[in-house]
């Protein structure tokens, strides 16, 4: 780590959304620029909705060099701007900006982020039955990307947003030509969901702190699952994860994905490697684990 000078020349890179208080990506890319000597800084940017346009126009006027996109911007921001890579723009929402000399371009790194540390594991969804909780934004990027891996999903969600899933499983069927299952999320539908399943993914916040005792799936219902993906990354180790570790499966914890989604915007905005395992340490040592 070097000591940061901020000059004329330092490059400035942020996250904008709404609230902005909780985020991890200032430890980690800050961090990262450090680490690697590079003249860049990261910041974050309170936006509300009504001030969206105004806040991408000031992205172009000040020259930044790249933004993430967190709540509740993700699918707004994509009118603002000027191109969108093909796997963002099948998603429909975009967590990281690249500004190229005024063009605004933007990306998905949530969705590819999960797919790569599925992958770091040694992990390949083609082929597998996946179970997905959840069908709100984080849902739509990971079934997406497990949709154009090979992967055949089954979506479960809350009985009062059961038409989520629905829509979801609807234009993934359309988009891949193969049938997408959609379910209400209960105890008898989980039961016969996780029925030979590979992976099972949750996208919901069930876990997250501060209700850490809650999870969404039984432990009873786990026996048979061989890899529990819970995007929560505070705790690191939800209850569920907990669970399905002592129920003999493989886990991967939110922090992976939330280090792995960082790590592919770093790369886009500095054209350099990305320091992941400081990264995903970094992010760990501000949720005091």
């Amino acid at each position: 780590m070097i000591n940061r000078v901020i000059s004329g020349k330092t490059r400035v890179c942020g996250v904008i959304g709404d609230p902005i208080e909780h985020t991890m990506s200032p430890v980690m890319h800050n961090a990262a620029f450090g680490a690697l000597g590079i003249d860049y800084v990261y910041l974050p940017f309170r936006v509300q909705k009504g001030d969206l346009g105004q806040a991408l126009a000031g992205a172009r006027a000040l020259n930044l060099a790249g933004l993430n996109v967190t709540i509740p911007h993700k699918v707004a921001v994509i009118s603002f701007l000027d191109e969108l890579d093909p796997i963002a723009e099948r998603i429909g929402a975009v967590n990281t900006i690249v500004n190229d000399n005024g063009n605004l371009r933007g990306y998905n790194t949530d969705a590819t982020g999960f797919l790569q540390a599925l992958l770091d594991k040694g992990i390949k969804p083609e082929g597998k039955k996946v179970v997905v909780l959840g069908a709100g934004g984080a849902s739509r990027g990971i079934s997406f990307i497990l949709a154009e891996s090979g992967a055949n999903l089954v979506i479960l969600n809350r009985p009062a947003e059961i038409d989520w899933a629905e829509n979801l499983a609807r234009e993934i069927s359309r988009a891949f030509k193969k049938e997408t299952a959609a379910l209400e999320l209960n105890n008898k539908n989980l039961a016969e969901a996780l029925e030979g399943t590979d992976i099972l993914v949750n996208t919901t916040s069930v876990g997250m702190s501060p209700d850490t005792d809650e999870t969404p799936v039984p432990m009873s219902l786990l026996k048979s699952t061989p890899v529990v993906f819970d995007i929560v990354y505070n705790p690191i180790q939800t209850r569920l994860l907990r669970e399905a570790k002592s129920a003999g499966a493989s886990t991967i914890s939110g922090l992976d994905m939330l280090a792995w989604q960082g790590a592919l915007a770093f790369e886009k905005w500095t054209g350099l490697k990305a320091p992941l395992e400081l990264m995903k340490k970094e992010a760990a040592k501000a949720l005091g684990k």
